[in-house]
C-alpha cells in the first residue's frame, strides 16, 4: 500500500510539466473542447434533419417545426461554444476574442444544413438500392453503419471546409469508434454514396470520390508516401485517390497515392494499385490487368 510521502511524491511528478511534454506543446490550463457537448450537438442535428427516426418522442406537424426551431438555437449555441474553444485549443488564442469568429463560422454551418440532408438523403437511396437485404429507406436511415458514417461525415466536412480546427477530427473519430469505418473529414465524397458492410474501410483526407462510387469493406484509399520538409514533418499534399463517378471497389482493395481511377470502373477484391486506371476498366486481382 502507497504511503501518504509517497502518493505526495508521485502526485508532484505528474503535476508537473516535463520537458518533452513543452516541447510537444501539450497545452494546458484552457478549456477544452467537449466530447458530450459535441455529441449532444450531432444528436440534436440528427433529429432536425430525420425528425422521425431521431427525435425521442413524436410530434405533430404543428408543433415539429417549434421544436426544430427550439433545437437549431440549441445547436448554435453549443457549436459556438465549442468552435471558439477548438480555435483556443488550435491557435492558443483567448475563448472571448475567438467568439466572434466562432459566431461567423456556426452561422455558415447552419446555412449548409439543408444541403448536407440531399445529400444523406442520396446516400440512403444509394445504400438502399445496392443492398438487397435492405427492407425499406426506413431501415437504412435507422440501422445503417453506412448512414451513421456518413451522417458524421457530411458534418464534418462542411466544418472542415469552413477551416475549424480539431472539431471535425473528433466529430469523424466519434463514427469511426463505433462503425469501425474512418473518413477523414477533409475527405471530398459526392453524391449517392454507398458503404456495404463497411468495417475496415480507410478514406485518407485528400481523397476525392465522385459521384455514385461504391465500397466494400476493409477498402483503403490511401497514400503511397509522404513529403517531408526540411524539419523532418510530413508534408500535407494531395497525396491520396481520385475515384471518379460510377466506380465500385471490392473488399481489401489497396489503392494508393495521388492516381485516379476513371469512371464507371471496377476493382476487384484485394487488388493492390499504385498507378492510374482509365475509364470503363475491371481490375481483377488474378491477372491485375485493365479489361476493358
Amino acid at each position: 500500500m502507497q504511503t501518504d510521502n509517497q502518493l505526495e511524491l508521485l502526485a508532484r511528478q505528474l503535476s508537473s510539466v516535463t520537458k518533452q511534454e513543452e516541447q510537444m506543446q501539450l497545452r494546458t490550463g484552457s478549456k477544452l473542447p467537449s466530447v458530450s457537448e459535441l455529441t449532444e450537438i450531432l444528436q440534436l442535428i440528427k433529429g432536425v434533419l430525420f425528425h422521425d427516426f431521431f427525435y425521442d418522442k413524436y410530434f405533430s406537424e404543428n408543433t415539429r417545426m417549434y421544436q426544430i426551431g427550439i433545437d437549431l438555437q440549441r445547436i448554435s449555441e453549443l457549436l459556438q461554444r465549442q468552435i471558439a474553444r477548438g480555435y483556443v485549443f488550435c491557435c492558443e488564442k483567448d475563448e472571448s476574442v475567438m467568439q466572434s469568429e466562432a459566431t461567423k463560422k456556426t452561422n455558415a454551418f447552419m446555412k449548409q444544413l439543408p444541403e448536407i440532408k440531399r445529400l444523406l438523403l442520396t446516400d440512403i437511396e444509394a445504400v438502399a438500392k445496392r443492398d438487397p437485404a435492405a427492407q425499406s429507406y426506413g431501415e437504412v436511415v435507422f440501422s445503417y453503419p453506412a448512414i451513421q458514417v456518413m451522417l458524421h461525415h457530411r458534418i464534418a466536412h462542411e466544418l472542415c471546409k469552413l477551416g475549424i480546427p480539431i472539431i471535425p477530427r473528433i466529430i469523424a473519430e466519434q463514427a469511426h469508434s463505433t462503425t469501425g469505418i474512418d473518413i477523414h473529414p477533409a475527405a471530398t465524397i459526392g453524391e449517392y454514396f454507398a458503404i456495404d458492410h463497411g468495417t475496415g474501410i480507410v478514406v485518407g483526407a485528400t481523397t476525392i470520390i465522385g459521384n455514385n462510387v461504391m465500397l466494400y469493406q476493409g477498402v483503403t484509399l490511401g497514400a503511397k508516401n509522404f513529403h517531408y520538409d526540411e524539419n523532418g514533418h510530413p508534408v500535407d499534399l494531395p497525396r491520396h485517390p481520385i475515384i471518379e463517378d460510377n466506380v465500385t471497389i471490392y473488399s481489401n482493395a489497396s489503392i494508393l497515392g495521388r492516381i485516379t481511377i476513371g469512371h464507371d470502373s471496377v476493382i476487384g477484391g484485394n487488388v493492390w494499385l499504385t498507378h492510374d486506371i482509365p475509364p470503363h476498366s475491371r481490375i481483377l486481382q488474378a491477372s491485375l490487368q485493365t479489361k476493358g
